[in-house]
This record gives C-alpha cells, structure tokens and sequence, in this order.
C-alpha cells in the first residue's frame, strides 16, 4: 500500500471528514461482474465495511409486501430492549386483529378474537410464520392502534435514514403510497442485525408452531448447505411480485443480499443465493490500516518538537476484490499549517484510500503524539520563517 501526498485543503471542515466510507458499487472493482439477476431492483451490501458490491436500480421505488415486518420486527425489538413491553406480556387479540375478510388467502398465524397470546409467541408469528395478524396485535399492544404504530415505524425509517421508504400499516399488504428500495431494506436490515441481535436471532428458525399449527419460514435458503443462512424475510404480493431480504455469513464475514420484484419464490431464492455465491467467491475482507498506524509525519510549526506523527486511530477493513489489497493506494491532505499545541488526536486532515483511482473510503488524519508549545525563541523563528515562505 502506497502513500501519497495531495495538496492542502484551505476548506474542508472538521465535520465532513467524519464521513467514514463511500457506497459507490463501482469503486471495489471486482475482477468477475456481478451476475444480471431477474428483479426489479437488488443489491450485495457487505454488512461490516458498508460497501456496495452489487447493485441492480437498487433505489428504484417498489411495493414492499411483507418485507415490512423486518421493520415491525425491528420496533418490536426496540420496545423489548427499552422495556416498553416484556416477552411474558399477554396480548388480547382483538376484532382487527383477527378480522378474517381482511386477511383472507394472506399469511396469518390463525389468531383467534380473544384469545390471549404472549408477547413471545408474537414475535415468532410475525418473523418466522409472516403473520398479518400477529402484526395488528402487536402494534395494538405496542402502541394503542396500528396507525400508532405505522407513526412509529416512519420515525424509525427517517432516523435510519431510509430516504425512499414509507410505511402506511404494519403487514405489507399492498397499498399505493408504501413503498421501499432495495437500498434501504439493505440498511434496515443491517440496523436490526447490528442493533438487535436478539431479536435477529429468531430470523433463523426453519418452523414455528401456534394452536397446533406448524409453519415453515418461507426463507428457504435457510435450508441451503451451500450456503450458511441466518435471515431475513420474504415478502410477496400480486403487484410486488417476490422479493427477498437475505443475509449469510463466511467466517467473519456477513453480506446482504435484496431482490425484489423477482418472477417467482424459486426465482427470488435462486438470484439472491446467485449473488450472495459471486460475493463470497470473489470478494475477501482486508485489514488495511490498523488503529494508530502513521500516515506521514508533519511539520510542526511553534512546537517543542519539528514534526509529528500522523495517521488513523480507528482500525479500517475493506470488502476488496480478492488479491487486489496490495493495490489500494492511500493520499493524504492537510486543513493547512500545523501549529502547535496539537492535541492527541486532533483531526488535521484526512485520508483518502483508493484502488485504481476509485474511492474505497475515507478517514480522519489525526495526530498521534501531543505536541506543546515550544520556547519564545522558537516561536520567534517559526514566525519569522512562515512571514519569509508567505511572502509573495
């Protein structure tokens, strides 16, 4: 890995350069294209780095179908970390919730209208048998009304940052103004993994039994050994077709994988296994920096000493294209002069890691020793020598 010096940058302020690393598809590179894969829209998201591998019109606005319970589920596991609700809660299935009319031929977990359930059989309902109607009695528990809850969910979405994704009722039956991208159930679903493990864990059980009746998790790439499956969804109505939120995992490694609008169950299943595969083979993750590794070593100006050490204090991986970590370059590029006192880990700059001329990511230059002021005769002849280089 080779390092580079740019010119200073006179204007770039302290907060940008806490912007940690691009999603630009095209910046890793691989050495294989990624598959054309039968969806509407889709994308590969490596879950540790952040980084898009693959995208197919992955901001492409579509009906979400059930793929809205991830984002009940992860409300739920908000409310069961704050304390809101408890597992052993039992919740009293309303008319709403067991309305039948409206969830004929949908997904359910066969509630019936009285019926007391416990918070924990709920939870199952909706991960594992997709349950419409385990969502309205949740949300009805969770937060008075499903309308409540939809509020809820929204506010999670905006605060996640899931930009073209708005959610009108907790079940994912189809309506005009909800919709998603394959990009933000990529990072809803990085959030509920990262944020909720607990509640991710129950994503991997292949059935589910309630009043007598075993469900199968229609994620079937959990029964894939090619492949080591622990989530997401699925989701499928007549106008959103088959879509599927997908994540495995090799070694330490995890990646994302979101179709939607495939043709058919086999074919979401079959693109995002397709995808998942051409990640894992191509694909490896790299140490590239370590945490305090130096960058360069700057002149200190009105300093006791004159120069210090520069460089990262958060370790930085990459998802690269396998072989190429040798090739990564790393440039440089100072705010301007530095001045002492400089503080341990002060931000004077940033640090730009490329392949090829594409951009990877991005982090603060930071010192690493602290720096006091020096002597007045040494701040004299600093001062006298920054007046003589400044001179035209």
């Amino acid at each position: 890995m080779r390092f580079r010096h740019s010119n200073p940058l006179k204007l770039l302020s302290t907060g940008l350069l806490l912007c940690l690393l691009t999603t630009d598809a095209t910046a890793t590179l691989p050495l294989t294209p990624a598959p054309t894969i039968q969806a509407t829209g889709a994308i590969l998201l490596d879950y540790h780095s952040g980084q898009v591998l693959a995208e197919q019109q992955a901001d492409l606005q579509h009906y979400p179908a059930s793929l809205v319970k991830i984002m009940m589920s992860y409300v739920v596991g908000q409310a069961l970390k704050t304390g809101t609700i408890q597992l052993s809660d039992q919740v009293v299935v309303s008319q709403e919730a067991s309305d039948r009319i409206k969830f004929a031929d949908s997904s359910k977990m066969f509630l019936k209208l009285g019926q007391r359930v416990p918070v924990a059989d709920l939870q199952k309902g909706i991960i594992i048998q997709s349950g419409n109607d385990a969502c309205v009695a949740m949300a009805e528990h969770i937060a008075g009304s499903e309308s409540a809850l939809v509020t809820l969910m929204n506010h999670y979405a905006q605060a996640l940052q899931l930009a073209n994704t708005r959610f009108i009722n907790v079940h994912g039956l189809d309506h005009p103004d909800q919709y998603t991208t394959a990009r933000d159930m990529a990072r809803l679903a990085s959030a509920l993994i990262r944020e909720l493990p607990e509640e991710y864990q129950h994503y991997q059980q292949k059935t589910f039994t309630y009043n007598g009746i075993t469900q199968a998790n229609r994620n079937t790439l959990l029964w894939d050994s090619s492949l080591q499956t622990d989530g997401v969804k699925t989701g499928g109505t007549s106008q959103a077709g088959f879509n599927l939120v997908a994540s495995a995992t090799d070694g330490d490694r995890r990646l994302i994988a979101v179709v939607l609008g495939a043709p058919t169950a086999a074919a979401r299943a079959a693109e995002g296994k397709k995808w998942l595969q051409w990640g894992f083979r191509f694909f490896e993750r790299r140490t590239i920096v370590a945490a305090g590794d130096v960058v360069t070593k700057g002149r200190v100006w009105f300093g006791v000493q004159p120069e210090v050490p520069l460089g990262v204090v958060e370790p930085l991986s990459l998802t690269l294209p396998r072989g190429r970590s040798q090739a990564v370059t790393t440039h440089y590029q100072l705010d301007g002069v530095l001045k002492a006192p400089l503080r341990q880990h002060q931000i004077v700059g940033l640090v730009r890691f490329e392949l090829a001329g594409k951009l990877l990511a991005e982090r603060p230059l930071q010192v690493l020793e602290p720096v006091a002021r020096g002597s007045w005769l040494t701040r004299c002849r600093d001062t006298l020598t920054l007046r003589w280089h400044d001179k035209p």
